[in-house]
């Protein structure tokens, strides 16, 4: 997949309105000079540039350091919290995929525990409702 600088404006437009930044306030929470935040704003001379940039830009939209670098390459950009990692780095991604099952597996157990107290309600009702009538059926219970 090619680098999606458009996605990359509009990502940081949109975050920058979204929060009430200009973009005086965009380069000075970034660092960055006048020039980049106006290229990469704006989408003009779209060009590869570091993977710091993209982080102080990022960083400076209050989103995960990497949320460009997702954007640019078409991914679905990493919540705020979750680990910074390389490609490369093999470690934190496991790291990050144990802390999202753990995450399915309490979420497993609650499902769990709501099913046990339905069936608990279906039973009770059940029980108030009484043994069913002889001689009456199904259909009109």
């Amino acid at each position: 997949m090619t680098d999606d600088w458009a996605a990359v404006a509009r990502a940081i437009n949109e975050r920058s309105d979204e929060l009430g930044l200009r973009q005086r306030d965009l380069i000075e929470r970034s660092r960055l000079s006048k020039a980049v935040v106006g290229e990469l704003s704006r989408n003009a001379k779209p060009r590869r540039r570091s993977a710091r940039t993209l982080e102080a830009l990022s960083t400076a939209l209050d989103w995960h350091p990497q949320h460009l670098s997702a954007v640019l390459a078409g991914r679905e950009p990493p919540a705020v919290g979750e680990p910074v990692y390389r490609p490369d780095d093999v470690p934190a991604r496991l790291a990050a995929i144990e802390r999202q099952l753990r995450g399915i597996t309490e979420q497993l157990g609650e499902l769990a525990a709501i099913r046990e107290q339905l069936d608990d309600i279906k039973a009770d009702v059940a029980a108030a409702a009484g043994p069913s009538s002889p001689g009456r059926n199904s259909a009109t219970r």
